[in-house]
């Protein structure tokens, strides 16, 4: 039985879409307060998870937290500008050249099929080749003003529904959302 290829993205965002401010700066992801430390859903979407596939810059940002390795899951950066992945990572992070259905196609082989999407321009490239299946945007209620945006610009229209609607924390909403495809 082949095993469902299902490639989801996990996301916050402020009110107005963008992903981080204007400097790449995440900081406002933060701004407003979790005492119970509610891991918002995440916990059981990475329970679902066989990978991650990042983008580069996703990737430069995590390896500049001043934290342990934060993913249990084997990590898949997908560039073709970085020459090599750092030492220090080498353990938990494979590099994959390509487009991203090249990067599909080698981690399929490889029996990779759920796979957490990461990062804004990958998110896009995703969105563009219409491989996107599932959407959980967690909405932060901050106006940015400006920044690097969730989404971009598409050669055609791409329908989801929401599955459903969470609020955490009395502040923030999670909508959970799939693909429809014809």
């Amino acid at each position: 039985m082949d095993t469902p290829k299902k490639n989801r993205v996990y996301i916050a965002t402020s009110l107005d879409g963008y992903i981080a401010d204007k400097n790449g700066g995440i900081e406002w992801l933060e701004s407003i307060p979790n005492p119970e430390n509610d891991d918002m859903g995440y916990e059981a979407f990475m329970a679902e998870t066989d990978a991650i596939v990042m983008g580069r810059n996703t990737f430069d940002t995590v390896c500049s937290f001043d934290i342990p390795w934060p993913y249990k899951v084997p990590v898949f950066v997908i560039s073709n500008t970085l020459e090599a992945i750092p030492k220090l990572y080498q353990t938990n992070v494979q590099l994959l050249r390509g487009t991203v259905k090249d990067a599909l196609k080698q981690l399929h082989e490889k029996d990779i099929h759920s796979l957490y999407i990461d990062g804004g321009k990958l998110i896009q490239s995703f969105l563009r080749e219409d491989l996107i299946d599932e959407l959980i945007i967690t909405t932060i209620p901050i106006l940015l003003g400006d920044g690097i945006p969730l989404f971009s610009s598409l050669d055609k229209s791409l329908q989801f529904e929401c599955l459903s609607s969470k609020r955490f924390t009395n502040s923030l909403s999670q909508n959970h959302y799939k693909r429809l495809k014809k």
